[in-house]
Parts: C-alpha cells; sequence; structure tokens
C-alpha cells in the first residue's frame, strides 16, 4: 500500500478529513453490458434524488467545495468531479461509456459523493503521496481537459509532480486499456457513504468486473 501525507494547510483547512486507498491488480477492458446497467440505474436514483441545485448540498460534495474555498479555488468554476458527474445526469446529458475501471470509480463516485483519484499505479513515480496544495503557474494536465490551473486545489504529487485533483486526475497516471495495477484514493473531506462501506462497494465491483485479486484497502485518518 503506498504512503500517504497531507501537508498541514490541507489539515488546517479539513481537519476531519479521511482517505479509503485500496490497491488491486486489475484486468481493464471495454465496459460490459452488466456494469453499464449498475451505472445507469444509480444515475436514474440520482436523477429521482437531486434537482440541480440540491447537488452541490450533497454532504461529500459540499465538504469539497468547502475546502476549495478555504484554499482559494471557486468550486463553482472548478466542479469536483463527483459533482460534475451528478450535474450532467440531472441536466439528462447522460454518461459516457468509457472503460471498466473508469466507470468502476464514476459508478462509486456518484453513489458515495465522493472525489476519487483512480491512478495506474506502475505509473506513480516513488513510495509516497503527498497532498498539498497547487501552485501558480504549475504544470498540471487534466483528463481530457489540458492544461488545468490547480492553484489552490488540493493535489496529489508523487515523485515527479501533480497527479491527481478532485476536478480532475492527471493524463500521466490514468487509467489505459494497459493498466494492470490499480492506486484508487477515495477522498473524504467530509462524511456521505460511510468510508468503509465505500471501499467495499469499490473492492466488490473490482472483482465482479475487472478480475481483481490481491486487493488491499485501509482508511487514513487522525493525521
Amino acid at each position: 500500500m503506498i504512503n500517504v501525507e497531507i501537508d498541514a494547510r490541507i489539515l488546517a483547512a479539513c481537519p476531519l478529513i479521511q482517505i479509503g486507498l485500496l490497491s488491486a491488480d486489475v484486468i481493464n477492458g471495454e465496459t460490459c453490458d452488466e456494469l453499464w446497467n449498475e451505472l445507469e440505474c444509480e444515475a436514474a436514483d440520482v436523477a429521482r434524488r437531486y434537482e440541480l441545485l440540491e447537488i452541490n448540498k450533497r454532504p461529500a460534495i459540499a465538504a469539497t467545495r468547502r475546502l476549495y474555498k478555504a484554499l482559494g479555488k471557486d468550486p463553482g468554476r472548478y466542479r469536483v468531479a463527483s459533482e460534475a458527474l451528478c450535474r450532467r445526469i440531472v441536466r439528462g446529458l447522460g454518461l459516457y461509456r468509457l472503460t471498466t475501471l473508469i466507470d468502476i470509480v464514476n459508478l462509486v463516485s456518484i453513489k458515495s459523493g465522493y472525489p476519487i483519484s483512480g491512478l495506474d499505479a506502475d505509473k506513480i513515480l516513488g513510495g509516497t503521496l503527498r497532498m498539498g496544495v497547487g501552485e501558480k503557474d504549475e504544470p498540471y494536465c487534466g483528463i481530457g481537459r489540458g492544461l488545468l490551473n490547480i492553484e489552490g486545489m488540493p493535489v496529489y504529487r508523487d515523485a515527479q509532480g501533480g497527479i491527481a485533483t478532485p476536478t480532475s486526475d492527471e493524463e500521466r497516471t490514468k487509467f489505459t486499456t494497459e493498466t494492470r495495477k490499480v492506486q484508487i484514493n477515495i477522498n473524504a473531506f467530509g462524511p456521505e457513504l460511510p468510508l468503509d462501506e465505500t471501499l467495499e462497494l469499490t473492492a466488490r465491483l473490482l472483482e465482479k468486473y475487472a478480475n481483481a485479486t490481491n486487493i488491499e484497502t485501509t482508511i487514513l485518518k487522525d493525521f
């Protein structure tokens, strides 16, 4: 299991932070119909439960937005990924069918409200991830977004640089069909779905749809 360290600025702004960590060996590929049906059922539930203006009041999303504001980032302009997914659902725009690993993370994220960092573990440099605060002009290429201004965002960095924020993960460590080992960080800046249940759900989905083995999980708290 990878080591995670949290910057004092994050802890000062969000003292109750907890992080669920999961690592596993997997096989990635096209999303099967059964997984896609699970994702669509969860999306339909979100659409039934929330109006558009209520999504940012979900506890996990609201807590992440508060952290953004505390660090000087506008969460309305740089939306939390779980919020963006739920807004897309409620607006009737649907979700993109991507790959098994991506769609598992998306399913867990919309169900739990947590922003989740889904990383190809073999592309992480060094044995430690450090969550700090994005700096001005710090280079960061968000997946499908190009250069992303991460100043004031919580950001995981490996030995080379930033690889994950609650808004978007980085191109360098993204899941591909060649991914064979995952590092998944479930970022609970405030509680919603119990974190142990969220980890159990993630592990079950990985076992069922991505042939996951050697699954390890832990919850980091009381930093």
